[in-house]
């Protein structure tokens, strides 16, 4: 019996061991080394335009911690939106996030956005705020964990009563450069599409000064380290953004989290070659996307789509790519999505790639950024081909919409559409310069009071929901002060 029981506390032991080693060294209770001291640190924040410009320098603790510091109240409220969004989707509680971000996510992060992540959880406690460093790997990992590795957990498992999960198609977008544009240059434009609840508070703008790679402007979510709706620009003059792949499936249990790929591609990446090589380091999987990606320096603007088994790039000098959450290569269609369907034109993602592709065409030669503003805010519905801003549109309502999108799982008038606008160009991006538009980018305010007295159906959300009212385009740059 005395054996049976030390063999079991061995192989107990043996189990806990990777577990504790995969830990940060404060949350095990291990000296850590002493916390940046928030008066000697250089970040600071200000409000404009419906925007929290949040400037932060440093190395990867001391940018954490700012971070976590000037965000704690906004960071606090970002993880009651996730939390019941998720749990609500998946049914599963807050504590699987929080443990699938320390056993599956932590291992394969970076050390440097290790510390980052661990700064920006002291930063929010020494505010007074209650979260831990899983809390602040669950918010990273926000779209990945729910929507991608959970399907393919459940499948696994053969999990019983398992909701169907599908990725939500987030975000409009083209890049153009050549003789589409007005002065030759890369025009970039992009709408974040999610929930009004997340998307009320997706209306950060990070100036990143890091210790190592490139300075960094984009816009974010209070408490995370990339973009996440991924649009930005870094001081060796790349462009970047992306749209969701709708219906991808897939996941890779050994790769790293895409939240970790995408911040180490836009401050580390100089060229558009490097951008690709980082971004596909190790790829889990996890939020697949079509990058939309632009080099000031030549000119050229590419399109990778980023499946797990097939990753295709197409590039031009002279031209443009649209993106819309449709799948363009017939090989990740087959492979990697669950019956997506390119031909059935009264989807959302093929409706508004009709669209982009038209207005590229009738626009040649004259994109620029008032251009890709208007690009935007466009609510022609290409299938009816009507004025109406529903789920076909590139400026999304589908909180006004009748048959909800089917293909990402969303209902009828989910409170779900665009949440933001953001444009730059070659000229902007050589001054670190964007241009940003909280809300509705055609202009229009969501009204949560309004819309949950006529949709009960989505009380549940009423803890998070709030007015998303819609700002002026608004420019900002890198350094700037208030």
């Amino acid at each position: 019996m005395v054996g049976l029981l030390s063999r079991a506390l061995v192989i107990c032991l043996f189990t806990l061991l990777p577990l504790a080693s995969a830990s940060p060294a404060w949350a095990s209770g291990r000296a850590a080394g002493p916390e940046p001291q928030s008066k000697a640190l250089p970040g600071y924040r200000f409000e404009r335009g419906g925007w929290t410009y949040v400037h932060l320098e440093g190395s990867p603790a001391q940018i954490g911690f700012q971070h976590g510091r000037l965000l704690a109240s906004e960071i606090a409220d970002m993880v009651g939106v996730i939390k019941l969004e998720n749990t609500h989707a998946t049914k599963r509680d807050w504590e699987f996030f929080r443990q699938a971000s320390r056993r599956m996510l932590w291992p394969h992060i970076d050390p440097e956005y290790q510390r980052e992540l661990e700064g920006i959880a002291r930063g929010v406690r020494s505010k007074g705020v209650k979260l831990d460093v899983w809390d602040i790997v669950a918010l990273n990992g926000g779209i990945e964990l729910p929507q991608y590795y959970v399907p393919w957990l459940d499948k696994r498992e053969k999990a019983a009563n398992a909701p169907h999960i599908a990725p939500e198609g987030r975000c409009s977008a083209f890049i153009a450069t050549g003789s589409y544009t007005q002065r030759g240059k890369i025009v970039i434009a992009h709408n974040n599409w999610s929930s009004y609840a997340e998307g009320a508070r997706w209306t950060v703008i990070f100036d990143i000064q890091p210790e190592h790679g490139h300075r960094i402007l984009m816009d974010g979510e209070p408490g995370v380290i990339t973009s996440q709706d991924d649009f930005g620009v870094n001081d060796a003059g790349l462009l970047i953004t992306e749209t969701t792949i709708t219906q991808f499936v897939g996941w890779n249990p050994d790769g790293k989290p895409e939240f970790v790929r995408s911040r180490k591609a836009l401050q580390y990446a100089s060229s558009i070659d490097e951008y690709v090589s980082i971004i596909k380091e190790g790829n889990n999987g996890g939020y697949a996307n079509d990058w939309l990606i632009g080099d000031r320096k030549t000119g050229e603007i590419a399109y990778l789509e980023l499946g797990l088994k097939n990753t295709p790039l197409w590039r031009a000098q002279d031209g443009y790519f649209v993106s819309s959450n449709f799948a363009r290569d017939p090989a990740l269609i087959r492979d990697e999505t669950e019956n997506f369907d390119p031909k059935n034109l009264s989807s959302s993602p093929n409706a508004r790639r009709v669209t982009a592709e038209k207005q590229m065409e009738q626009a040649k030669g004259r994109i620029d950024v008032e251009l890709a503003e208007q690009f935007l805010s466009d609510h022609v519905d290409s299938y009816t081909g009507k004025v109406d801003p529903d789920e076909r549109s590139l400026c999304g309502h589908i909180d006004r919409d009748p048959r909800g999108v089917p293909e990402w799982d969303l209902g009828p008038y989910m409170p779900f559409g665009a949440v933001t606008g953001k444009v730059t160009d070659s000229e902007l991006a050589g001054k670190m310069e964007l241009i940003g538009h909280a809300g509705h980018p055609c202009g229009e305010d969501f009204l949560a009071g309004p819309f949950l007295a006529a949709h009960p159906e989505y009380g549940y959300l009423k803890p998070i929901l709030k007015n998303m009212k819609s700002g002026p385009w608004t420019t900002f740059a890198a350094d700037e002060k208030q």
